[in-house]
């Protein structure tokens, strides 16, 4: 890919792609999940499924990013999160995956 100015071709830019990255954020496995014991109560209460050892909740982000690499998009994601504090590193584990 080439990129223009008014001047003409200045010179040749790797295209970038976009990666679709997931990041999973869940409490980490020392700590109790209230939103995890709520849904297993009511799935052995309610729904009768007896057979349901445990439920653990986790919130999962999707971003598109545009990179000249799956690599690079991921250490984007990975600093991002570090940087803006989307999650407590003392409280939660955070995993970044391509999907």
């Amino acid at each position: 890919m080439l990129q223009y100015t008014l001047r003409g071709v200045v010179r040749k830019v790797a295209a970038r792609k976009k990666f679709l990255i997931a990041i999973n954020i869940e409490n980490k496995k020392y700590l109790d999940d209230p939103e995890g014991d709520t849904i297993m109560r009511d799935l052995i209460v309610k729904g009768g499924y007896s057979n349901i050892e445990s439920v653990r909740s986790a919130k999962t982000l999707k971003m598109v990013v545009r990179s000249s690499s799956e690599k690079e998009a991921l250490k984007t994601v990975e600093n991002l999160c570090i940087e803006l504090r989307i999650y407590n590193p003392v409280l939660s584990d955070c995993t970044i995956t391509p999907t």
